[in-house]
């Protein structure tokens, strides 16, 4: 008997082992093997699959090599934040793929396509780029289906024009505490003076975020920024791997942190959303900002019996933490390139700023204003053409689909490139690589021949950032408020370096010299 239940046991753990095996084996060697020959029979070419690791390690050691130094003053960002995607296209084309591990991603830039992808969400559905990510942040960003049509829908009233220009105030008081320091920096009897400009529009946009996400509360959100720079930190490193299923769970020391950050994150949260919702109930806040506005429609929304479709305090949670990191993020480095740019353009700075004079003057800046600034909204929608805030975008493939003239398998991957898509010269002319806010003069439907889908600053379809027009109202207003008071030109001292750090940032700071106007 004893000899029949080992024998048993011993057929059982070789049954799994065989299984468990055969498994890893497909998902490591066949299927890879059975999409790089279904791609190539549709006229997409790669590198030949290397077991495992993919294009990883060629990939992150090109990444390395353009990052060891700042490059010459240009806007060839791709050639630098992802050199390696540059170097498929150039040797198979545009109808290239790569291969995240063992997952190929399609690199899809025809704006057909594109449109296609992002208009067919459900079909498409989005894609969180490692598993890591899932300890830093979900919410909207994250979301898909049902889940995702609830979140959006609660959230817009928070976005609506007439909620943004009740904003205006926050954006205001923010933007005048930041010129007033430069001006205490820059001091009496001087002209001019040095300043490393990306710090400070930092603090400028977490400032904002807290104050228009909490209200009253900002002063607690600074913490949960700050906690929220270090996890997306994290969460950058992790993308420079493979990801093994599971790894996730171990107890490294990066893990550990992340878990840290985010238990810290969600109690400052939780106590932040505990005191809104104890005032509001109690009628001493109002729900102004992005958070009293959340609750607001989401108890509503539970008010009319909908239980089950509301919002749980977790996904309130979750939201809070996406509002940190997207709304500032976006603007921050629109404003520090914005900069940047205009230092190296300095006949385009002296039209923005007549501009702002012409139109604004001393007067105390208003929407309908900031509506009339033509010539800085060409300059912002250019910087963000050049350098956007995210290089791609990801989406999945959960069965066979037909896109064009492409059949696509489940497990494979479609790659949107945003920043090859914003450099086609095929789509923006031979001017592609050059700033040229003039493009933009007769709008987004003129500069990309009536292809939206070729300028995704912030994507594109029914998926398309929530907060666009926040991040560009508040943008309109921090150029207008710093024209009027600043011309600005790059230090002997500036180092260019653009690198994708989750969004694309100035490695060594953003370095200008200062003059009062």
């Amino acid at each position: 008997m004893k000899h029949s239940l080992l024998e048993i046991a011993i057929a059982v753990a070789v049954v799994a082992a065989t299984v468990v095996t055969w498994k890893v084996l497909h998902w490591v060697w066949l299927r890879p093997k059975k999409f790089a020959e279904h791609l190539r029979k549709q006229g997409f070419h790669g590198n030949s699959y290397s077991l495992l690791y993919g294009d990883t390690k060629e990939n992150m050691s090109m990444l390395m090599a353009t990052r060891s130094n700042p490059i010459p003053i240009s806007h060839d960002v791709p050639s630098r934040t992802n050199p390696f995607l540059c170097k498929l296209v150039r040797d198979y084309g545009k109808r290239t793929f790569l291969w995240a591990g063992p997952t190929p991603w399609i690199v899809i830039m025809n704006p057909e396509m594109v449109k296609e992808v992002l208009n067919n969400f459900l079909k498409y559905p989005k894609l969180v780029a490692h598993p890591i990510f899932n300890i830093f942040i979900q919410g909207l960003i994250s979301l898909n289906g049902s889940e995702w049509a609830l979140h959006r829908r609660l959230l817009n009233p928070a976005f609506h024009t007439e909620k943004l220009k009740g904003m205006l105030p926050a954006f205001d008081l923010c933007c005048g505490e930041m010129t007033i320091k430069w001006m205490e920096m820059i001091g009496e009897g001087r002209n001019s003076c040095e300043l490393d400009v990306w710090p400070f529009f930092h603090r400028l946009t977490s400032d904002v975020i807290s104050r228009t996400a909490f209200g009253s509360c900002y002063q607690d959100g600074r913490k949960v920024f700050e906690l929220q720079v270090e996890q997306a930190d994290y969460a950058f490193k992790a993308l420079q791997s493979v990801y093994l299923p599971g790894s996730r769970f171990l107890p490294t020391k990066r893990n550990q942190r992340m878990k840290e950050i985010d238990k810290e994150v969600r109690f400052l949260v939780r106590g932040i959303i505990d005191k809104k919702m104890k005032a509001m109930k109690e009628g001493e806040a109002s729900a102004d900002d992005l958070l009293g506005i959340l609750l607001e429609a989401n108890s509503k929304e539970l008010g009319q019996g909908n239980r089950n479709n509301g919002m749980s305090i977790e996904d309130v949670i979750e939201e809070c933490k996406a509002f940190y990191f997207a709304g500032q993020e976006t603007t921050s480095t629109l404003l520090v390139w914005t900069l940047v740019l205009l230092s190296m353009h300095p006949d385009w700075q002296d039209r923005a700023r007549l501009e702002v004079l012409q139109v604004i003057g001393d007067d105390k800046l208003d929407i309908g204003h900031l509506n009339q600034l033509k010539i800085v909204t060409m300059i912002l929608y250019e910087v963000l053409r050049l350098y956007p805030p995210v290089s791609g975008i990801l989406r999945q493939i959960t069965e066979e689909v037909t896109l064009a003239d492409l059949t696509l398998l489940p497990g494979m991957q479609i790659l949107l490139p945003i920043n090859q898509i914003h450099h086609d010269q095929d789509i923006w002319g031979a001017d592609a690589k050059k700033f040229n806010p003039e493009r933009f003069s007769e709008g987004i439907a003129k500069a990309t021949k009536n292809q939206a889908t070729a300028f995704l600053p912030f994507g594109g379809g029914p998926r398309i950032c929530i907060g666009q027009n926040f991040a560009i109202l508040e943008a309109k207003l921090a150029v207008a408020m710093i024209l009027r008071k600043f011309s600005f030109k790059l230090s002997p001292s500036y180092k260019h370096a653009p690198v994708n750090k989750l969004t694309t940032q100035p490695a060594y700071g953003a370095s200008l010299i200062l003059y009062k106007v």
